[in-house]
């Protein structure tokens, strides 16, 4: 979507890219190609490093809609696996707890399903972007350090089960075999965030349930969060193993550029960038 001094790009993150390291890809290959030294751009909206989809990088004048494009609806699509927890709710970090999951049919899952349908109240995780004090909650967590976060309205507008696998693994039997080694993983984790990104400690356990998803849902909706508390209203613990951002507002990922197409897409001769060239990118 061109406008005079700026663009809106959709880019499909990947996974273990944070979304930092997009826009800056994005930046210098501007800098470079349309011989610009100095012009705004940033990020409508934070995707987790291990999840991928949908981005959508403001450039120039168009960074003035942000907290427009931020508000948008958006749509993801995901795998939680029951039966066992992680202190981040996805796979940067090793499992911590092992749970029954005898109890979990697709009635059950259904009728747990519903009450996370309309406006809810969620606890933004641990391991985010929200700030406390001014400070990343992320990097507190980093630093083994415990706050307070809010609990703050959301809108969960579907809520959809695209796929049940029961599993046939006994989770104490997981719980024996696989702690401790976890524990020992997770105790020698660097606190370099690239490293987590491109080397989580996680892994997803051979024969635990999982179930596939597709969630519609508001502004400030995190996806992990639906996880930890769907998987307490189960009884059983749960986790991320895979999330993608499938549309933001308008945006959808069927038009995003991939990252690694940047380079040929993003030119001077293409007529949706050509507002890049112009000298009032930076107003």
């Amino acid at each position: 979507m061109a406008e005079k001094a700026g663009v809106v790009i959709a880019i499909d993150k990947p996974r273990q890219w944070s979304s930092f390291q997009v826009v800056n890809k994005l930046k210098w290959h501007i800098k470079r190609t349309f011989g610009l030294s100095k012009f705004k751009i940033g990020h409508a909206g934070t995707l987790d490093p291990l999840a991928s989809g949908l981005l959508l990088v403001c450039v120039g004048s168009a960074t003035k809609r942000i907290e427009e494009l931020q508000s948008g609806i958006k749509e993801y699509s995901g795998t939680m696996v029951l039966g066992a927890t992680t202190p981040c709710y996805d796979l940067e970090q090793a499992i911590d707890k092992y749970f029954p999951t005898k109890q979990i049919t697709k009635e059950l899952l259904e009728e747990v399903r519903k009450r996370f349908v309309g406006e809810i109240e969620q606890v933004p995780p641990m391991f985010s972007a929200v700030k406390i004090d001014g400070r990343r909650a992320y990097i507190s967590a980093r630093d083994g350090e415990t706050v307070e976060i809010e609990p703050k309205k959301i809108t969960v507008y579907d809520f959809e089960i695209t796929a049940y696998r029961p599993g046939n693994a006994d989770p104490s039997e997981l719980q024996n075999k696989s702690i401790e080694n976890d524990v020992l993983k997770s105790e020698s984790r660097t606190q370099n965030p690239k490293f987590l990104y491109r080397n989580p400690l996680g892994t997803v356990p051979e024969g635990l349930p999982q179930i596939d998803f597709h969630i519609t849902c508001s502004k400030g909706t995190y996806i992990r969060s639906i996880a930890r508390d769907y998987g307490l209203a189960l009884g059983s613990g749960a986790f991320l193993s895979a999330l993608r951002r499938q549309r933001i507002g308008e945006y959808s990922i069927e038009n995003a550029i991939s990252i690694d197409s940047i380079e040929q897409i993003i030119t001077p001769d293409n007529p949706v960038y050509e507002c890049l060239a112009t000298q009032n990118i930076s107003r």
